[in-house]
C-alpha cells in the first residue's frame, strides 16, 4: 500500500512519541528525508507527496532502530559539526553542540599548532584544520576503533593531508601549543540516569571515568612535565602551552583546581549556551 508523506509522518510520530522519544516529529522528518532522499522542506511542503514502496521499506526499518533508541545520527551514519558533516557509529560519540566551543577558543588564540586529545571522529581536530588553515593539526585517540572512522573523516573531507593521527594519550617530542581535550567524563553513579541514547550505544569508554567523571582528567593532568613542556622545532616556552577541556555539569571548578596543582597558573572558566560551564581553561 502506498502511503503519503503526511500519513508516514504521523503513524512514525505516533509510534516514536509512545516508545519516549523526546522529539518524535523532528526525527520522524529526518528519517523520511534520509529514506526518501529528499529535503526535508520539500516533505513538510508536499505532505500529499506519495513514498514509494522502497523509500517506504527503508523508512519503515529507520523508524524500528529509532523505536529502539538508536540515535537518529547512528542509523543515518552521520552527524553535522560546524560546517562539516561527519561519519558517525557506535566506534565514535556523535559530537554535540558544545563541542564547538573547544573549536571557538582555537579560532580566538589562533595557536601554530593543535593537540586534540580524545578525537573520536575527528570533529575538532578537522574543524581547527579546515578552519585555521595554518595550523598543525595533531588528533589523538586510544582507540583504534575510533581512529579508523577520523581517519576516513578526514579523506572523505579532503582534510587528510592536515591533520596527523596517532594513537595513544598525550604523544611525546610533539610541537603543539593549544591542547583540546574532549576526554570521557561521566561519572559511574550518573550511568544508569544517562538516557538510553547514550548508554546502550555510545561507546560506554568513551564517556565513563571513575566515580566522580574526572579520572580521565586527572590521569592527563598527572603528567604536568609533558603539559607544560613544549618540544619539536619550535622549542617554545612553557608559557606557550594552554590547555582546553571539555566537561560535564558541576565539574569546573573541581578540573580548575586539579589544573592549578598541575601548574596551571590562570584558570578561566566557559559556559555553552545552556548556561552550564562547559569548558575549562589553563594557561601556565
Amino acid at each position: 500500500m502506498v502511503s503519503s508523506t503526511r500519513q508516514a509522518l504521523d503513524a512514525a510520530v505516533d509510534a516514536l512519541r509512545a516508545a519516549g522519544i523526546s522529539d518524535p516529529r523532528f526525527d520522524a522528518e529526518l528519517l523520511l528525508a534520509e529514506a526518501t532522499g529528499l529535503d526535508r522542506a520539500y516533505l513538510a511542503a508536499h505532505p500529499e507527496v506519495e513514498i514509494l514502496p522502497p523509500a517506504a521499506r527503508r523508512f519503515g526499518e529507520m523508524v524500528r532502530r529509532r523505536l529502539r533508541r538508536e540515535p537518529v545520527a547512528y542509523i543515518t551514519g552521520r552527524k553535522g559539526f560546524r560546517h562539516l558533516e561527519l561519519a558517525v557509529d557506535p566506534r565514535v560519540l556523535i559530537p554535540r553542540p558544545e563541542t564547538e566551543l573547544l573549536v571557538e577558543l582555537a579560532l580566538e588564540l589562533q595557536p601554530a599548532g593543535v593537540l586534540d586529545l580524545g578525537t573520536g571522529s575527528g570533529a575538532i581536530a578537522l574543524a581547527v584544520a579546515a578552519e585555521l588553515p595554518d595550523c598543525a593539526v595533531i588528533a589523538a585517540d586510544t582507540s583504534a576503533a575510533a581512529l579508523e572512522v577520523a581517519r576516513a573523516n578526514a579523506e572523505r573531507l579532503g582534510l587528510a593531508e592536515r591533520v596527523r593521527f596517532l594513537e595513544g594519550s598525550l604523544p611525546p617530542d610533539e610541537d603543539f601549543d593549544l591542547i583540546l581535550a574532549n576526554l570521557p567524563y561521566v561519572a559511574e553513579a550518573d550511568w544508569s540516569s544517562l538516557q538510553p541514547e547514550v548508554r546502550e550505544w555510545e561507546p560506554r569508554e568513551a564517556l565513563l571515568a571513575g566515580p566522580d567523571g574526572l579520572d580521565a582528567i586527572r590521569g592527563l593532568l598527572s603528567d604536568r612535565v609533558r603539559l607544560l613542556s613544549s618540544y619539536g622545532r619550535k622549542k617554545a616556552k612553557s608559557a606557550d602551552r594552554i590547555i582546553a577541556l571539555e566537561v560535564g555539569e558541576g565539574q569546573a571548578a573541581p578540573v580548575g583546581e586539579i589544573l592549578a596543582e598541575a601548574g596551571f597558573g590562570e584558570i578561566e572558566v566557559r559556559a555553552d549556551l545552556a548556561g552550564i560551564e562547559r569548558v575549562v581553561i589553563g594557561r601556565p
